[in-house]
């Protein structure tokens, strides 16, 4: 498959790569690692990275002004992506050809080559191992900007390596990105930054969260609390983890009102797989990590017994 792509991207001039709407340090460390390297070893083919931008993220990678005739001819590349609902800006549809690159479960096998590998701690690891094909094949050398990327996507989906899905390539990897002259550590703080409004939603959160029975925790976070603490859902989101230490907790959600009435769903868990009761609502996800969204607060309490039913049978 790694061949497969190295090839069909020889074969095009302009490449535009997405990735999913509300980025993570994942989603932007694999697509701007992967453009970087194309941009270093094929500097005259057109590279581009599109979607919408995260303002707490742009220190990773910022977006490039790409307009609609710029997808004539050109091949696609979607990276951390799990299903077309989630594709951040829909012209990838005018594209030639697509390729899907994922570490989800592939519930919606979209694109023309697919590559998914569920074994992966990240599409950045993957980007990693993809660029060692193509160093071997085709002499592609690995830049600053590139391994900055890859390793922040790597760190963010591992919880600076905490999370179980480290794995020794996971290290080995990481310790090849940082030959590059960069310093992790000016990745480490603007990833862990709060803003004063983040720390006091914090401590609202663990001040009002609710431990279930069978070991299940749930926060509400409607509008009217995230406009009395001055944050966007984004930023709630990112708060997914402030009560994951508690002793006996089995799994979480987090329930985050949009301003339309759309109500984001956060699933977490350390060990019931929670991703398919997440698919059940036009979501996904990673057996411990998924997400979806709903429309109501009816719906949030069905989420709620269905998670509180995994943990009991877990």
């Amino acid at each position: 498959m790694k061949a497969q792509i190295i090839e069909t991207v020889e074969q095009y001039d302009k490449i535009i790569i997405h990735r999913h709407v509300r980025p993570d340090p994942d989603a932007l460390g694999s697509q701007g690692g992967l453009a970087y390297l194309l941009k270093e070893r094929y500097p005259t083919k057109n590279i581009y990275v599109v979607g919408d931008e995260e303002p707490s993220l742009t220190f990773i990678l910022e977006m490039d002004d790409v307009k609609e005739e710029d997808y004539n001819g050109a091949l696609i590349i979607i990276c951390d992506t799990a299903n077309v609902e989630r594709i951040s800006d829909e012209r990838y549809t005018l594209g030639e050809k697509i390729i899907k690159i994922d570490h989800h479960p592939n519930e919606d096998p979209y694109g023309d080559i697919i590559w998914v590998d569920t074994t992966a701690s990240s599409v950045s690891e993957m980007i990693y191992e993809l660029f060692e094909e193509w160093h071997v094949q085709k002499g592609m050398e690995m830049t600053v900007n590139a391994a900055r990327c890859l390793f922040a996507g790597i760190v963010g989906d591992t919880g600076r390596f905490r999370y179980p899905n480290t794995t020794e390539r996971t290290f080995r990897y990481a310790s090849e990105l940082i030959k590059q002259p960069f310093l992790p550590t000016e990745l480490y703080e603007p990833l862990e930054r709060k803003s004063l409004q983040d720390a006091r939603l914090e401590g609202y959160i663990l001040n009002n969260f609710k431990f279930l029975e069978n070991g299940v925790g749930v926060v509400n976070l409607t509008q009217s609390i995230l406009q009395e603490y001055g944050v966007t859902p984004s930023d709630a989101s990112r708060l997914v983890n402030t009560f994951a230490n508690v002793e006996g907790l089995k799994a979480w959600v987090f329930f985050v009102e949009e301003p339309d009435l759309l109500i984001r769903v956060r699933l977490r868990s350390k060990g019931p797989t929670i991703n398919g009761l997440a698919q059940k609502f036009n979501g996904g996800g990673h057996p411990l990590a998924a997400g979806a969204s709903i429309h109501s607060w009816e719906e949030a309490e069905v989420i709620l017994a269905g998670l509180q039913e995994i943990c009991q049978n877990y």
